[in-house]
């Protein structure tokens, strides 16, 4: 099955060689998503509440820019650079799924830049 990649002006520009996220069919995949803005820049430096909002944001543009919403996500997979902003990363991710909330898993991880707190992959269906 053919794969669409999926981009939109508003989302960070790739920082390797990937789209943001793929439509395959019904459903909708992300790359991993983490807080960078239009030119780049990390948001919410030492943050992990304006980074996990960044993050969900941009995962919303890309999910509805392939014809979908974020009630239609059914999977994340959460990765957080220190385990210690678990509980604030909740707290925000509680704002995007009050209801219903779709299967997840976080792991602590290293992430690329030193400043980037949480990494979010996420598939969603139509």
């Amino acid at each position: 099955m053919a794969f669409f990649p999926i981009s939109v002006s508003s989302a960070a520009p790739p920082t390797r060689l990937y789209s943001p996220g793929v439509r395959v069919g019904d459903v909708i995949y992300t790359s991993g998503i983490v807080a960078i803005d239009e030119a780049g820049q990390t948001v919410g430096v030492g943050d992990v509440r304006a980074q996990t909002r960044h993050v969900f944001e941009q995962i919303r543009v890309i999910v509805e820019s392939a014809g979908g919403r974020l009630s239609d996500v059914f999977m994340n997979q959460i990765f957080l650079k220190d385990f210690a902003d678990y509980g604030a990363m909740n707290e925000v991710y509680r704002e995007y799924f009050p209801q219903n909330p779709p299967a997840r898993y976080c792991v602590g991880a290293a992430l690329v830049r030193p400043e980037w707190l949480i990494e979010v992959v996420s598939a969603a269906s139509l």
